[in-house]
C-alpha cells in the first residue's frame, strides 16, 4: 500500500468500510439462517443497510496488526484469530455485561459453538475469523489495490458508498435517539422482518 498515493489510499479506506460490514452481514445472515434449521431468515445488524459495523472494526485491526508480517501466511491467520476474538469478546461484555445493552450473540444459543466463552466469543467463531484475515490480506486487498489504480473515479463513487453506510450507522445508533426518530430495527419488525435478540 505504500506505492498508494493518498487518493488511492482514502478509496481503498472506503471501499474496505463497506465491503467488510456488508461481507460480514452476508456471513451472519446466512449462518443464522443455517442456525434456525434452514427455516427462518433473521436481519442482523442495526442498520438499514446491510452492514454490521464490527466487522469494519475487525477488518481494520487485522490490516494494523498484521501489516509487517504479511509474508507469513501462518502468521496472519493466528493474529487474526486472536485479535477478532478479543474485539468479539470486549464488544459483546462491554455492550451487554458493562452498559445493559441488549444482547445481539449469544453462543451458547448456537451451533458448533465448541469453546464457548461465555457467549461472546467460540472457536467456530474465531477460526472463521482467522480464515477471513487470510482472505482479507492476501484476496480482497490486493484486488482492492488493482481496482484503485486502474478506476481513478472509484475516489469520489467510494467516498459517497462510504458516508451513507455511515451516516446509517451514526442514525441508527445516535440521532434516532436525539429527534425520537424510528431506528432501523423498529422500521424491518413493522414490515415483517425477523430480529434475533437473546436477552
Amino acid at each position: 500500500m505504500k506505492d498508494l498515493t493518498k487518493k488511492q489510499k482514502i478509496t481503498l479506506i472506503c471501499l474496505l468500510i463497506v465491503i467488510s460490514g456488508i461481507i460480514g452481514w452476508l456471513y451472519e445472515f446466512i449462518f443464522y439462517y443455517a442456525n434456525s434449521g434452514f427455516k427462518t431468515f433473521y436481519f442482523r445488524g442495526g442498520n438499514f443497510l446491510p452492514w454490521i459495523n464490527i466487522y469494519m472494526y475487525g477488518s481494520f485491526l487485522i490490516l494494523f496488526l498484521t501489516r509487517k508480517v504479511k509474508k507469513h501466511p501462518i502468521l496472519v491467520f493466528l493474529i487474526s484469530l486472536v485479535s477478532t476474538g478479543v474485539l468479539e469478546y470486549l464488544s459483546g461484555y462491554i455492550l451487554y455485561g458493562v452498559l445493559g445493552w441488549t444482547k445481539c450473540w449469544d453462543y451458547n444459543n448456537e451451533i458448533l459453538n465448541w469453546g464457548n466463552i461465555d457467549g461472546y466469543v467460540c472457536l467456530r467463531s474465531v477460526l472463521i475469523f482467522g480464515l477471513a484475515g487470510l482472505a482479507l490480506v492476501y484476496l480482497i486487498v490486493p484486488t482492492l489495490i488493482k481496482l484503485v489504480k486502474k478506476y481513478p473515479k472509484l475516489y469520489i463513487i467510494s467516498i459517497i458508498l462510504a458516508s451513507i453506510f455511515l451516516f446509517d450507522e451514526v442514525y441508527n445508533l445516535i440521532l434516532h435517539r436525539i429527534f425520537n426518530l424510528p431506528d432501523s430495527i423498529e422500521l424491518y419488525k413493522s414490515i415483517g422482518f425477523k430480529y434475533l435478540f437473546y436477552k
